[in-house]
């Protein structure tokens, strides 16, 4: 999960402040969501007014289905 933090925080664009027009700095990461789908919220501050804003990475399935589930054969023994 560490390694998914990072990578989504490189991949980041940090937002500019509705108000001051400068770029917010980032503040912290959390994990929102593990299972299904992970999310992972991004939280920054604007260094001049404070204010927050927040912005999702949001992991798509990267795994496919099997083809054919196995399961164990269930074997009746006459006793």
């Amino acid at each position: 999960m560490v390694d998914r933090l990072r990578s989504a925080a490189e991949q980041l664009e940090a937002p500019t402040c509705p108000d001051c027009h400068i770029e917010m700095k980032w503040f912290r990461s959390e994990l929102l969501a593990d299972a299904p789908t992970p999310i992972i919220a991004h939280l920054f501050v604007c260094p001049h007014c404070k204010r927050a804003a927040k912005a999702d990475t949001i992991f798509r399935g990267t795994q496919t289905p099997p083809d054919k589930l196995s399961a164990p054969r269930f074997i009746a023994h006459a006793a």
